[in-house]
């Protein structure tokens, strides 16, 4: 094909995919849609593109951001930028009612979006789609009363927990729409993925669970790890705590230092727990203390595990790469290659790998993810674009920053 040829390409569909065999599951019948105008006789600078505001207009599902004014909420915006198919059409951040979000994050002053507006001045008549950033405590109310028709990704906490006793225990407060909870299904996309797709609320995972309920729900379920010695070491960049003013968040009591928090009691524990006691059968419980690092984004999950008998360094590696082989967010390393989080900074991935122990008989497993992304906005827009109907890397494509 010449130069000419092909850059009168015309693209129906706003991107191709490098390589269909990495399309999603359930997906695999989708095709890239394009057409060759085939004259060659064109100059070299005809690229049929749309420009932006035709392209904005041809969006064809109409997005509500609740709680714009949060990292979460930031992270969404960045990533529906290059969304062929969503666009926002509200915009709610109480705090910062009647600002743009250009005047709150200038990062994301060349967006035109709506203007924020308080959430009970919300008009949900021009929205097909919610992504709920609001913090625990507030979103079951808000939640609750949203259109029946819209769909939903909430990354709050307030409907993870099935058992919303245990919730009431680690939150401390009332749970106050139990049917709401009975209907939501647990967001962790690689692991239910088919529950994902017929869902209207979908609970999104908390950072530290994705990272070790990804590795480790598969050596769980093929019974090659114990389930009774589980300890978990995470570590987390700042932006994990919220943008919240917080002394404890200050440059000066983050910098030059590691703070070990929430030890023995973090709201993540939970949640960690009903994940792996699904995958085992049974009540499951481990040891978890996190830890808040000098950098802004990045999350590491540092696994220390005992292999059931017989079982070998090599099984817990080839289930790994059984599962995931065909995944597109989630990779297992070449055998002895640490994962780091500057690989995944800014992504939607998540890197792994396992280690054997010096003593006998353990593993250790380490994984990575970007705590705004995979942990949280990245997985919420790959969740949506399950819920419906859409190829789930869609807007996703980013690939990390580094250095």
């Amino acid at each position: 094909m010449s130069a000419a040829t092909f850059n009168s390409i015309s693209f129906t569909r706003g991107y191709l995919w490098k390589d269909e065999g990495k399309i999603s599951r359930g997906m695999r019948n989708e095709k890239a849609k394009f057409h060759i105008r085939g004259s060659a006789t064109l100059p070299t600078k005809s690229l049929q593109i749309e420009d932006g505001k035709a392209q904005k207009s041809k969006k064809q599902v109409r997005i509500g951001l609740l709680g714009a004014s949060g990292y979460t909420g930031a992270e969404i915006v960045r990533l529906l930028a290059n969304h062929p198919y969503f666009g926002i059409t509200l915009m709610t951040a109480d705090r910062k009612a009647g600002q743009s979000i250009g005047s709150v994050f200038p990062h994301l002053i060349s967006q035109d979006l709506p203007t924020m507006i308080s959430v009970k001045d919300a008009d949900f008549s021009n929205v097909d789609a919610v992504f709920c950033c609001l913090p625990h405590g507030t979103t079951q109310e808000i939640i609750k009363g949203l259109p029946r028709s819209l769909k939903i990704v909430d990354l709050s906490a307030d409907f993870r927990l099935r058992n919303i006793s245990e919730y009431e225990e680690w939150y401390g407060q009332s749970h106050i729409a139990p049917d709401l909870q009975k209907e939501a299904v647990y967001g962790l996309t690689e692991i239910l993925r088919e529950d994902i797709k017929n869902a209207r609320l979908v609970a999104n995972p908390g950072c530290y669970p994705t990272s070790i309920q990804l590795p480790l729900v598969p050596l769980i379920k093929a019974n090659l790890i114990q389930s009774g010695n589980i300890i978990i070491d995470a570590k987390s960049g700042v932006s994990g705590a919220g943008r919240g003013a917080k002394e404890a968040n200050l440059y000066s009591e983050i910098a030059e230092g590691i703070y070990s928090y929430g030890v023995t009691k973090h709201r993540h524990v939970p949640e960690i727990e009903q994940g792996l006691s699904d995958a085992a059968n049974s009540k499951l419980t481990v040891s978890f203390t996190p830890h808040l690092m000098p950098m802004i984004r990045g999350m590491q999950s540092t696994i220390y595990v005992e292999m059931a008998p017989g079982v070998t360094i090599e099984d817990l590696y080839q289930q790994l790469q059984i599962s995931y082989k065909d995944e597109e967010f989630v990779k297992l390393l070449e055998k002895g290659v640490v994962p780091r989080t500057h690989n995944v900074r800014g992504s939607n991935y998540c890197l792994m790998n396992v280690f054997p122990d010096r003593i006998p008989g353990r593993a250790i497993i380490i994984s990575v993810i970007d705590n705004l992304v995979k942990g949280a906005s990245g997985q919420a827009l790959q969740n949506l674009n399950i819920m419906l109907g859409f190829p789930e890397n869609t807007g996703l494509v980013y690939q990390p920053l580094f250095p």
